[in-house]
């Protein structure tokens, strides 16, 4: 029995050494996530009480295929990547969201010296160039696409003289604030936030129309995390994410706060990328 007792404690201590692994969707500059994310994993760690460690990735796809092959075991998603990661793994589940994410909405932005003014209808861009965000992205690339197709009945392909894909939203905004597209469409919270900075791309690129509201981002985690770090631990994540109130932390998101979530929520975000074949 004291054999059996020493073994025990070895392997509980061996699984509460394990470190969580999580990442986020690079939606902006490399260097920002770092730092955003550095001071998460930080708070995560003394909540959680175990160590917590942030995994940069290079792409979209990189996110979800980390996820998919327990590199992360958590990740701050968007709507259609949490899908793709959740899809990929059986049992995963979205566990928060934050605040704005129940109504997200994207901003079409024009050069400022394009001429075209901002409207609640759809706006005449057809024959200018365009910029989406990263191919994988919600607000950047799914919905702005939904929104071309459903309001003009064409393709981007077929509507704009030149389409382009940027990479992230920071980068649509200086593209665009630049002249090299003259249109494109980007996360509203980072052309708010650019804007409240006095960024000086902010000026060179207006508002012009902004889609109607949608489900987006997400935390995600993998369905296993209970058998590996103990009992509840899913539920103790969620409940660490929800009590984050640290202004600083919050506002690198940035988000008021982070609500529950469950996987249902993202019907209208799968629906919508099956529906332009983005996924199958």
């Amino acid at each position: 029995m004291k054999r059996l007792a020493v073994l025990l404690s070895l392997l509980a201590s061996t699984a509460s050494a394990e470190t969580l692994y999580f990442s986020a969707i690079p939606d902006d500059d490399e260097t920002k996530l770092v730092e955003r994310f550095g001071a998460v994993a930080d708070y995560l760690s003394a909540e959680l009480g175990v160590d917590v460690a942030y995994v940069p990735v290079k792409s979209y796809a990189a996110a979800v295929l980390a996820f998919r092959n327990d590199q992360i075991q958590l990740g701050w998603f968007g709507g259609l990547s949490g899908v793709q990661a959740r899809a990929l793994v059986p049992g995963s589940t979205a566990i928060a969201q934050g605040e704005e994410d129940q109504s997200f909405v994207t901003y079409f932005i024009a050069n400022a010296d394009a001429g075209i003014e901002a409207s609640e209808d759809f706006p005449d861009i057809a024959g200018r160039s365009f910029t989406f965000g990263s191919q994988g992205s919600t607000s950047g690339r799914l919905m702005p696409e939904f929104y071309i197709r459903e309001e003009t009945g064409q393709a981007p392909e077929e509507l704009f003289s030149d389409v382009g894909f940027s990479g992230d939203h920071g980068q649509t905004l200086r593209l665009v604030a630049s002249g090299a597209y003259e249109v494109g469409a980007l996360n509203y919270t980072v052309y708010d936030q650019a804007k409240a900075d006095g960024a000086p791309e902010a000026d060179q690129a207006h508002v012009i129309w902004q889609t109607p509201p949608y489900p987006d981002y997400n935390w995600t985690i993998r369905g296993d995390v209970d058998a590996r770090f103990g009992e509840g631990f899913t539920a103790k994540v969620q409940q660490a994410l929800l009590s984050l109130t640290d202004p600083e932390l919050l506002a690198s998101f940035p988000r008021a706060s982070f609500i529950p979530a469950e996987n249902g929520f993202y019907q209208p975000i799968e629906d919508t990328a099956r529906q332009l074949d983005i996924i199958d």
